[in-house]
C-alpha cells in the first residue's frame, strides 16, 4: 500500500504542475456559466444539506450559481465517477468525502476511478463525527449493553447504511470487527432511506452522521448510544463517546472536501479554496455547521495541499483494515 501511495503522490504533483493557468486563462474558463457541485448522494441526506449551504454562499460570494447535481448510488462512487469523466474547466466539481476517495480505493478488484490521479483537490471544508443510533425500541441503553445484546443475538439483527462502501457502511463494519460481531449489512441509497427504516423498526442500528442523528434523536425518533470519536460533540455534550465506554482509542471521524477533475487550472482551484475558507470563518457559518454536529477544519488545513495529503494518508491509515474485515469483497 505504501508503493501505491507512493506513485499516487508522484501523479498528484505532476498533475498539479500541469493545472498552471495564468489569470487572464482563469477569467475565461470560470466562473462565466453556472456551476455543477455533483453532490454523490440523495437529497435530502447529511452531506447534501451541507452541500447546499457551501453552495448558496459561494453563488453570493463568487458571483456564479452553484447549482446541486445530486448523484446517488454505490456509497458515492457512481456521483464521483462522473465528476472524474468530466472537463477540468471548473464548470463540474464534487463535494466528495472518504466513500469517494477512501473506500472507492480500497474494496472494489476495479475501481471506477483513480481517487488520486482523476481529481484535483481543492479544499477540505468540514469534518464529522459519526454516532451510533438504533431504533427507539432497541433493547440496550449504552454501549456495553448493545455489545451484549449484539453478542447473543448477532444472527437476527441487521445494520443499515447508506450503500456499500459508503462511510456510514464502513464505520459500522469497523465497530463490528471491534466488538466481534458479524451482522447482516443493509446497504440503502442514501443516508435518508436508511434512517426511515430505523424509524419503522425494519432494521436495527446505523453509524450515522451526527447532523443527520441530532434531531432524530432529540425527537425521540431514534436512540443514541455512543459517539464513535475520540471526543465529545457540542451537538450532544451528554453523550459520552465509545472510548469513555470502553472502545479503547475507537476513532472515526471523517471529513467532506471540494474536488475538481485532473487538470483544473491551479487559479481556479486556489480561488475556490479562499472562498471556502472565508466562508467558514464567518460567525453564522461556524455556528450553524457546528449546531448539526459539524467540526470547522483549522485555516492551516484548508489547502489544495493539506487534502492532498489527507487522502494519501486516508488510504494508508483504512487499507488495512478494510482488507481485515471482508468488507472488500462485497
Amino acid at each position: 500500500m505504501r508503493t501505491i501511495v507512493a506513485a499516487a503522490f508522484a501523479c498528484l504533483l505532476a498533475g498539479s504542475a500541469a493545472a498552471q493557468t495564468s489569470p487572464s486563462q482563469t477569467t475565461q474558463v470560470w466562473p462565466t456559466r453556472p456551476v455543477t457541485l455533483v453532490v454523490p448522494f440523495p437529497a435530502g441526506g447529511p452531506v447534501d444539506l451541507a452541500a447546499r449551504i457551501f453552495a448558496q454562499h459561494l453563488s453570493e460570494r463568487l458571483g456564479q450559481q452553484f447549482i446541486i447535481e445530486n448523484i446517488g448510488g454505490a456509497g458515492g462512487w457512481t456521483g464521483a465517477a462522473r465528476v472524474a469523466k468530466a472537463p477540468g474547466d471548473g464548470s463540474v466539481l464534487l463535494f466528495g468525502n472518504q466513500a469517494t476517495h477512501t473506500f472507492s480505493q480500497l474494496m472494489p478488484k476495479k475501481p471506477l476511478f483513480n481517487a488520486v490521479a482523476d481529481f484535483t483537490p481543492a479544499v477540505i471544508a468540514i469534518e464529522n463525527s459519526k454516532v451510533l443510533v438504533t431504533r427507539k425500541d432497541f433493547p440496550a441503553n449504552s454501549l456495553s449493553e448493545f455489545i451484549s445484546y449484539a453478542k447473543a443475538n448477532a444472527a437476527k439483527l441487521q445494520y443499515g447504511s447508506a450503500g456499500t462502501g459508503s462511510a456510514t457502511h464502513i464505520t459500522c463494519v469497523m465497530l463490528n470487527m471491534a466488538i466481534g460481531v458479524d451482522i447482516t449489512h443493509v446497504p440503502y441509497r442514501g443516508t435518508g432511506p436508511a434512517m426511515q427504516d430505523i424509524m419503522g423498526g425494519r432494521i436495527d442500528y446505523i453509524c450515522d452522521v451526527i447532523s443527520t442523528a441530532v434531531p432524530l434523536v432529540r425527537g425521540n425518533q431514534v436512540k443514541a448510544l455512543a459517539l464513535l470519536s475520540p471526543a465529545r460533540s457540542p451537538a450532544m455534550p451528554e453523550l459520552p463517546t465509545a472510548h469513555e465506554q470502553g472502545l479503547k482509542d475507537f476513532d472515526c471521524d471523517g471529513w467532506n472536501a471540494f474536488f475538481f477533475p485532473k487538470g483544473t487550472p491551479d487559479a481556479i482551484v486556489r480561488r475556490l479554496a479562499t472562498a471556502i475558507s472565508d466562508i467558514l470563518d464567518m460567525p453564522a457559518m461556524r455556528e450553524r455547521l457546528e449546531g448539526l454536529g459539524l467540526n470547522v477544519p483549522g485555516r492551516e488545513r484548508r489547502t489544495p495541499e493539506y487534502l492532498s495529503r489527507l487522502v494519501l494518508s486516508d488510504l494508508d491509515k483504512w487499507a488495512a483494515p478494510v482488507k481485515a474485515s471482508g468488507a472488500s469483497e462485497e
